[in-house]
């Protein structure tokens, strides 16, 4: 049955042709999606971007030993990672900690292991599409920090993408999210890891211990970017940490990565 998808657009980016990637496009286009494809010569990515709704990107089995392939590899991701567009890459499982290392950019977006299924593949392109919730609903962030410049900046960063409340206190968190009905509930936490009063872990162990919180997940905001400092961060075992230095692209790479998968 022929899925009416024709609103979306997916990219599909090869460094050679591919039989099983022309098994891809057949079986995306009869299930209703457009279908794009670049083969080795990326110069119009960009321009792509701007009618593509999420790419796929089917890497070569000997990418990890070929730097120019990697290198092309780091331009795809940087800028398909600017445009706010989501990334599949599709490459061997025995290849995938190689090319993290030499391309770090792609922990931002999604792998899967080669043979993909194209039932599997169709599932997590609509999953990604629809950001794992219901289709044109938002994810909520609640920002706690006792810098209001700094949360504003960041709610003015990420609100296209979420919606976005603030509060300045650490006890003001806890009030805020057990008042918050059940059908508007918060995704996610970004916690201030240094406040007065109430410090970010001491409000983390108050999120932990009550039921109602227990199961959001917070990332920790730190101005202290020392090995010390971190480690100290992550011995409360948060989902994750940002440092107040992380740019912008960045900041909305770790956030869809933590939210969408």
């Amino acid at each position: 049955m022929r899925t009416l998808n024709l609103q979306k657009s997916i990219g599909i980016l090869i460094y050679q042709t591919s039989v099983i990637v022309k098994g891809f496009e057949k079986n995306l286009a009869e299930a209703g999606y457009r279908i794009a494809t670049l083969t080795g010569d990326f110069h119009r990515l960009e321009d792509l971007t701007e009618t593509v709704d999420i790419f796929i990107g089917y890497l070569p089995g000997e990418i990890p030993s070929d730097k120019g392939k990697l290198d092309t590899l780091s331009t795809i991701t940087e800028t398909i990672k600017a445009s706010g567009k989501g990334l599949i890459l599709i490459g061997e499982k025995h290849d995938h900690d190689d090319v993290l290392r030499a391309v770090p950019e792609i922990r931002d977006f999604l792998w899967m292991d080669r043979p993909v299924d194209i039932e599997t593949l169709k599932e997590t392109i609509t999953k990604e599409l629809n950001g794992n919730k219901t289709p044109g609903v938002k994810k909520r962030i609640l920002i706690v920090d006792d810098d209001p410049s700094y949360a504003r900046m960041v709610k003015e960063w990420i609100k296209d993408s979420y919606k976005v409340d603030i509060v300045t206190a650490g006890m003001k968190a806890i009030s805020f999210l057990l008042k918050v009905p059940e059908n508007e509930k918060v995704d996610l936490i970004l916690l201030d890891y240094e406040m007065p009063v109430v410090d970010g872990p001491q409000v983390f162990q108050m999120l932990r211990q009550d039921s109602a919180t227990a199961d959001i997940p917070v990332i920790f905001l730190t101005g202290v970017g020392t090995r010390e400092g971190v480690a100290r961060v992550l011995e409360l075992k948060p989902d994750g940490y940002l440092l107040k230095s992380t740019p912008r692209e960045d900041i909305l790479g770790y956030l869809k990565k933590k939210l969408e998968g």
